[in-house]
């Protein structure tokens, strides 16, 4: 089953989420990988220094605050995006800061399993359920119950 995992780091981040990636490149092997734009570039980088061009397909998006969280964002409210690996710069205020909350507001709202750090997404990615066919992530209700409300 292949994975679509969205991936961003804030840039005082970049090289530990790149480190992650090549850590973990034999699990992402068969997913697709969505990143915002300086990001994605180093992670395609990175792996085809590592793999030749036996890659995951790194697709990249706007950089993030040019829009790419938003593009990420819309995908997560699609149901196009598994996981979120989302490596914060929690020391400093963003100029995109909203964007950044929108994010994991809607990770969590569309129950998939985001990561802020580099310990999150290690237990994530080495969990048996990130493997399992039979695991289906649950949409929880209130999104319908939310769709569906009466305006008065």
């Amino acid at each position: 089953m292949i994975k679509n995992i969205a991936l961003v780091a804030h840039d005082s981040r970049k090289d530990e989420l790149v480190s992650w990636v090549k850590f973990n490149a034999g699990s992402l092997s068969e997913c697709n990988l969505y990143c915002t734009g300086t990001t994605g570039r180093l992670i395609r980088d990175a792996l085809t220094a590592l793999r030749g061009e036996d890659i995951p397909p790194v697709i990249c998006l706007l950089s993030g605050p040019l829009g790419g969280d938003f593009e990420i964002g819309a995908m997560i409210a699609e149901g196009k995006i598994d996981m979120l690996v989302f490596f914060c710069d929690n020391l400093i205020m963003q100029g995109h800061q909203n964007d950044v909350m929108g994010l994991t507001r809607l990770a969590s709202l569309y129950n998939i399993p985001f990561a802020t750090n580099r310990s999150t997404a290690d237990f994530i990615i080495s969990s048996p359920l990130y493997k399992s066919r039979e695991y289906q992530r649950i949409i929880p209700s209130c999104i319908e119950s939310y769709k569906n409300r009466k305006l008065q």
